[in-house]
């Protein structure tokens, strides 16, 4: 109890300051993350991915990726702070990732941001790994001011968000079965290629053409929903057919087939999205906005429309500590209290409110 109302007394303390320095933990999935901020300002950027070793499996491996967080966050903690030239007694507030992601994985972030906090009477807060993601766009343009449209694409989430402030977001669409970046790797599966599928479907799309037809789903309802699975089975079934044909399918057409009509439902959903909400500021979060296709279609679909585009760097678009330190401060900002010693992760955390 003394040490959650000295906790309180040290967020109440910040809450009208920006020169704070905040040591930001990110451990949801697949990459061990640590960063320094102060205020939108990014110090230090730290990401020990683990995708060779999930490669060979190909997907993550729960366990395996909370054995390997184990083994790699005091290190990667420590990298942040000599990188940004600073030592865990100049550090004001820990914030870590409560969830949504694996629950193992979660868990080894907290409770390390739990230790470090006690151990120096300083207050932790959890954060929400979408409202990180949606913080991200913050880092790259720090005056920007709700209200906006976040498209959020990632492996786990689809979703058309409208920000209207830090702590009120409201889904205006999302996918009704497979995530993009899902359908991506499912996609990246049946070509052959290994994981992570986005990347290496994007590689492949740069040698093709635009030519196999394939499903748009909902193209005639008024809903701002997505479904990718549809699409997928389209591509299995193509190179299930071909095969059976002893035709030659070439890959590279069908990898920039589907990139270019997932990029195009994704980019027709949220400017449809802004227009009906008369918000002309469109903002891009998740891994799947590091593709370059998406990227194109969105720049393109919103000078035509005369919308403010933010696009964070693609390094902040995929998982990072970096969004989850500039989301902590944006919270204080509005409010929130610090976390209790009793908090546990929460895989199936949920940022619309």
């Amino acid at each position: 109890m003394e040490y959650y109302q000295t906790a309180c007394t040290i967020i109440d303390q910040l809450r009208a300051r920006d020169d704070y320095l905040i040591l930001a933990i990110e451990t949801s999935c697949d990459e061990t993350a640590a960063a320094v901020t102060r205020g939108r300002t990014v110090l230090s950027d730290v990401v020990e991915s683990q995708i060779d070793i999930h490669k060979k499996y190909g997907g993550v491996v729960p366990e395996i990726a909370s054995r390997n967080h184990s083994l790699k966050i005091e290190a990667t903690i420590q990298e942040a702070l000599l990188q940004a030239n600073v030592t865990l007694n100049d550090i004001s507030v820990i914030a870590v990732t409560r969830g949504p992601g694996l629950l193992g994985a979660l868990l080894v972030g907290l409770c390390h941001a739990k230790a470090l906090a006690y151990a120096r009477g300083i207050p932790f807060v959890c954060i929400n790994h979408i409202k990180g993601h949606i913080a991200a766009n913050y880092i790259i343009d720090p005056t920007l001011q709700p209200p906006f449209i976040t498209l959020l694409a990632s492996g786990g989430h689809t979703e058309i968000l409208k920000v209207d402030s830090f702590n009120k977001i409201e889904c205006l669409g999302s996918t009704c079965d497979d995530a993009a970046g899902e359908a991506f790797d499912k996609v990246a599966r049946v070509l052959n290629l290994p994981y992570p599928g986005g990347p290496e479907i994007e590689k492949l799309a740069l040698t093709g053409r635009v030519n196999q037809k394939l499903p748009y789903p909902f193209r005639r309802e008024k809903h701002l929903n997505f479904s990718f699975s549809g699409i997928k089975t389209a591509v299995i079934n193509l190179v299930a057919n071909a095969k059976r044909k002893g035709q030659e399918l070439a890959s590279a057409d069908v990898a920039a087939s589907f990139q270019a009509l997932v990029a195009n439902i994704l980019t027709r959903n949220t400017i449809e999205a802004a227009k009906r909400t008369g918000i002309n500021t469109v903002a891009l979060a998740g891994g799947v906005g590091a593709n370059s296709e998406l990227r194109r279609a969105l720049e393109h679909s919103c000078a035509e429309n005369q919308f403010k585009l933010i696009l964070p760097p693609k390094r902040f678009c995929t998982d990072n500590a970096s969004m989850i330190g500039v989301a902590c401060f944006e919270e204080i900002k509005i409010g929130i209290v610090p976390s209790g010693l009793e908090v546990d992760a929460d895989p199936s955390l949920s940022c619309i409110i």
